[in-house]
């Protein structure tokens, strides 16, 4: 009687190593688009976050708690004020109204050395919707990335 090696063939080496080349190659682009995906998400709450802040200081103004000057629109005049706060003009105690904790990076901006404040295109009260411009205040804020999200929108659109 004859006694069959105990290893494996090169054909079964072969087969083995072509199934985990379909499996990786189907695997990779998975990835990508979760990556993708997460990505557009954190975006979605960033700009949430920020819109929601800018409302609360309009609100703030219009209801008379913080100071606004005759000649302004009550938005803020920078997104650092969301998080630096402004005085309740109601309190006598100098109590400070904060309106967001931190200001929340664009997450399709690579550069990130910049400020987060930098890296979010600013739209002020002054300018029309379909050409956004930095003005005196920040009535909107919408991404700087050119590239465009999984639902064919591009990014400064959202």
């Amino acid at each position: 009687m004859h006694q069959r090696g105990r290893g494996f063939t090169l054909i079964e080496i072969v087969i083995v190593v072509a199934i985990i080349g379909i499996l990786v190659s189907v695997a990779v682009p998975v990835a990508s688009l979760v990556n993708q995906r997460a990505r557009e998400s954190e975006l979605r709450l960033a700009l949430r976050q920020i819109r929601s802040a800018i409302d609360a200081y309009k609100e703030a103004a219009d209801a008379g708690l913080i100071a606004k000057g005759a000649d302004e629109s009550g938005y803020p005049r920078s997104l650092d004020e969301l998080v630096g706060g402004k005085a309740d003009i109601t309190q006598a105690s100098g109590r400070q109204i904060y309106f967001l904790r931190r200001l929340p990076r664009d997450p399709m901006n690579p550069e990130r050395a910049l400020p987060a404040a930098s890296t979010w295109g600013q739209r002020s009260y002054a300018s029309p919707p379909d050409n956004p411009q930095a003005g005196k205040d920040v009535f909107d804020v919408y991404s700087l990335s050119d590239k465009v999200g999984l639902n064919d929108v591009a990014f400064r659109e959202w």
